[in-house]
């Protein structure tokens, strides 16, 4: 495949929806490139604004949490496995209002209690903790947020 061939197909790739620098060099890569052909395609990518991590971020975080209700915690070790920067990942977390994300947890919690079974109270609520803490929210405040919700 040829530069330019390589170059319109992975534009098409881009606009289709929002990608990391990793997955347009993954596919870049798949396509046959060698590593200056791609890395030259992703500084032509970014310079027309085909690429662009921050936005990336923050499209992803407010995505993964509205739609999958993921906590700050899972949405960054995702992100992080992208390759994406530090920076860019606080940038996308801000995107996550702390109302929302307090109210998320608390529906979170309240329509999976009844399904969690346990012979003991103390039981279901470390199952309930459990589930939570697995889709992401900082341990402190799912039993914080338990001991106010759950009683």
């Amino acid at each position: 495949m040829t530069r330019k061939e390589a170059f319109i197909k992975i534009c098409s790739f881009c606009a289709y929806q929002e990608r990391s620098q990793q997955e347009v060099r993954d596919k870049l890569y798949s396509y046959g490139l060698y590593q200056d052909e791609v890395e030259n395609l992703i500084c032509d990518l970014i310079e027309e604004n085909f690429i662009n991590e921050e936005r990336f971020a923050k499209i992803y975080a407010g995505s993964k949490f509205r739609t999958k209700k993921w906590g700050r915690i899972k949405i960054t070790q995702h992100l992080k496995q992208k390759g994406i920067s530090d920076y860019c990942i606080r940038s996308g977390m801000k995107e996550i209002e702390d109302d929302d994300y307090d109210q998320t947890l608390e529906e979170i919690l309240v329509k999976k209690y009844p399904s969690v079974t346990g012979a003991k109270d103390f039981l279901r609520k470390q199952k309930l903790a459990r589930f939570a803490i697995g889709r992401g929210f900082e341990p402190e405040l799912v039993w914080g947020k338990i001991k106010e919700v759950i009683k």
